[in-house]
């Protein structure tokens, strides 16, 4: 992907050499020793936590289940997305700023773009899951068979890292103007967009296009199939059976809603809508909440995963 942009802006004779800065939280400056350990600790946290439902889910029969086999994909794609933001985001975080190169400013934003698409498409598949295992659970082994349970993950990791090659070969043909100083704690398109000297409506109309497919739609369709859900769970006679039935797609909508609320709130929101400190404010509870809420949400309340962790340990 670098030597792709490095060639392409060779072709258009920009400068190839030249670095971004990230900025980082200025205004918490007496207090980024604080805001790094806190990083820090959730990090640990987080990287720990999905390596573990890594663990779990792959060493025993949970993988041969479609629930915790999606959930296994969803902790690697959280484990990828954490690893690839927030690293730079401590270094920035301690030394109130830092230097990243074009070619790292590029990757970082095509493996956090890649990430948060493949986790848009794996919801999806999960809220599909539930629907039928509640809403059709006499077809459900039949329809959710190990082949389609594969091809379903394999094309959310495929369109997710596909679609977002498109921005990143716009965004390599624009030119930059002197100030490189982008005012954030990681590589996003809308802070870089600023400092573009190019005409950067190409990319806007492309990426406007693309986070309906990658944002919109599949939220729309997690909501239709939470709608089929709750009409089949109050359509079910005894309050022992709503109730379990609802207990076993709440952690899947808990995450849902933290997910989902973060990323619409920050990208179809319209750029004016928001000042920089309460979009830095929203990228943070998205790059470091959502994916620790995942391996809390699921180590703690998942009986099933609670159950396999006493059995390895």
């Amino acid at each position: 992907m670098c030597m792709v942009c490095q060639q392409i802006m060779s072709e258009h004779n920009y400068t190839i050499g030249r670095d971004f800065f990230l900025i980082g939280f200025q205004d918490l400056h007496d207090y980024k020793i604080l805001l790094f350990i806190c990083i820090l600790t959730m990090y640990i946290m987080t990287v720990s936590g999905n390596l573990l439902i890594i663990l779990l889910v792959s060493t025993s029969h949970l993988a041969q289940s479609p629930m915790y086999f999606f959930l296994c994909h969803l902790s690697v794609c959280d484990f990828l997305f954490s690893t690839n933001i927030v690293p730079k985001m401590m270094q920035v975080t301690l030394l109130g700023g830092s230097s990243i190169s074009f070619s790292g400013c590029i990757t970082q934003f095509y493996v956090f773009a890649s990430c948060t698409a493949t986790e848009c498409y794996l919801l999806t598949v999960m809220s599909f899951d539930r629907f039928l295992a509640i809403c059709v659970p006499l077809r459900y082994t039949s329809v959710m068979d190990p082949k389609l349970r594969l091809h379903l993950v394999t094309w959310s990791w495929l369109l997710g890292f596909l679609f977002v090659q498109i921005t990143i070969f716009l965004i390599c043909r624009l030119q930059f103007c002197n100030n490189m100083n982008i005012d954030h704690f990681y590589c996003d398109y809308l802070p870089m967009l600023e400092l573009s000297c190019s005409d950067t409506s190409p990319v806007v109309l492309e990426i406007f296009f693309f986070t309906n497919i990658i944002v919109l739609f599949p939220f729309l369709s997690v909501v239709g199939s939470y709608i089929s859900i709750f009409i089949a769970i109050m359509g079910i006679s005894s309050t022992t059976g709503r109730q379990k039935s609802f207990s076993t797609c709440s952690s899947h909508l808990t995450i849902v809603c933290s997910y989902y609320g973060s990323l619409l709130s920050i990208y179809l929101i319209p750029s004016g809508g928001h000042s920089n400190n309460i979009n830095k404010s929203l990228s943070l509870l998205y790059t470091l909440g959502t994916p620790l809420l995942n391996p809390v949400i699921y180590c703690l309340r998942n009986k099933e995963i609670r159950k396999q962790f006493y059995k390895l340990f």
